[in-house]
Order: structure tokens, then sequence, then C-alpha cells
């Protein structure tokens, strides 16, 4: 098999440490993209100071009200977010579920390719609108 880390490789998300030997854990190939699309649909645009068109402006959407043009604009919103910071992949879809959208949650579902393997690959992210923290599960593979 080859090797993946033509894919990237970065530190995991968030930072955990070998206890044995104090080094960072690393992420590679499709689990560091999948880290990659939490981190930019988690970070709103001016929150890096040294890059601040960074981010997805999915949080700017939390208090409006959940119909069909708010879902476009949700599709919209991580559609451009990945196209200017996702180099890697090319997204086939995007689908926002707001069945839950009463108690709170929203769960987006990303189809994409990774370009340079031209594997298919589903992520389903959990986007909790009552959070105060804004800390939301780890995205997880789509069944």
């Amino acid at each position: 098999m080859a090797d993946p880390s033509f894919l990237g490789r970065g530190w995991a998300f968030p930072p955990a440490f070998d206890n044995g030997t104090g080094e960072a854990r690393l992420v590679q190939a499709e689990e560091d993209i999948a880290e990659s699309l939490r981190i930019l649909m988690e970070t709103r645009p001016g929150e890096r100071i040294m890059h601040p068109n960074y981010g997805c402006r999915l949080h700017d959407l939390v208090f409006e009200p959940m119909n069909s043009e708010t879902e476009a604009e949700i599709e919209v919103a991580i559609s451009r977010a990945i196209l200017f910071f996702e180099p890697r992949i090319k997204l086939g879809a995007v689908t926002v579920d707001v069945r839950q959208a009463l108690e709170g949650h929203l769960a987006v579902t990303l189809t994409y390719t990774v370009i340079e393997t031209n594997e298919r690959h589903n992520m389903v992210f959990p986007f909790y609108l009552t959070e105060g923290t804004l800390v939301s599960q780890k995205p997880v593979p789509a069944a």
C-alpha cells in the first residue's frame, strides 16, 4: 500500500500527547482531512488573528428561523468554506437535517471525494444550537 501521508499530516485535534514519550499525537491522510473539516466548520471567520478569513459562518445562522432559506444558507456557507480552505477534497453534497432543530441539534452531512485518491467519503457533523461552549462531538462517518 502506498504512503498516504501525501494527503497531509498534522497534530490531532484537540491536541493530545503520548504519556510515555511526550510526543504530540499526529493524524494523517483521511483522518487529517476529517479533522480539518471539523476545525473549519467550528471556526468563525475572524477568530484566527493571522488568518482572519478562515472559517465558516455557520455560527452566524444559529438564531435564524429554521426554514428552507436558512438550510440553503447553511449549505452555501459550508460549501464556500470548503471551496476556499480545503483544497484536498471535491465536495459532492451538503445536506442539512433539521428534524431535531427544536431540540437544538442539526446534523450536517458532507459527501466528498479526496482528489488525490479519488475515494468518496461521508461525514456527519453534529451542530448544537443550544450548547454554550460550542464544543461538539467528533464527526462520524455516515452509514
